[in-house]
């Protein structure tokens, strides 16, 4: 299977994204508009603890207006740089991506917050094929070179 897609009309997104992080075994690489999910930042700590590698690019603004965010994040455990958007103050790092042993994407409208969870109707989309694992390994990497180290920015 090359793509699939999970709607929170369905189901849990959380669910999937849990499953499919726990099953890695070397590498994540997220950019997230909005996380405020502490489920979700359990599945990476874990990841951590099992020795896979992490990193997190967050849009500056919605790091600095989420208290729960900033919790999530406090300590320093989880290596996460925040980012503007283009045109710097007032734009967005907009992106919702995360790259899964340099194998697999996950994207789609879902935010990972405890709204997309549970209020919003939002969608995941998995992709398998090398090609968009590439680019999107290609815009992580730009994206995550340009951004600040959280308290740097």
């Amino acid at each position: 299977m090359t793509s699939e897609v999970v709607f929170t009309r369905a189901g849990s997104v959380a669910e999937v994204i849990e499953r499919l992080v726990q099953a890695t075994s070397t590498s994540v690489d997220a950019a997230l508009y909005r996380f405020n999910s502490a489920r979700l930042a359990c599945v990476l700590e874990d990841a951590l603890r099992r020795g896979v590698s992490l990193r997190l690019v967050l849009d500056h603004g919605k790091y600095e207006e989420s208290p729960a965010t900033r919790q999530l994040l406090a300590g320093g455990r989880i290596p996460c740089r925040l980012l503007r958007g283009r045109q710097g103050p007032g734009s967005k790092m907009h992106h919702k991506f995360v790259i899964l042993d340099a194998r697999m994407v996950l994207t789609g409208s879902y935010n990972w917050t405890v709204e997309s969870e549970e209020l919003n109707y939002e969608n995941l989309v998995v992709l398998r094929d090398s090609q968009s694992v590439r680019n999107y390994a290609q815009e992580f990497e730009a994206l995550w070179a340009e951004a600040a180290e959280v308290g740097q920015s």
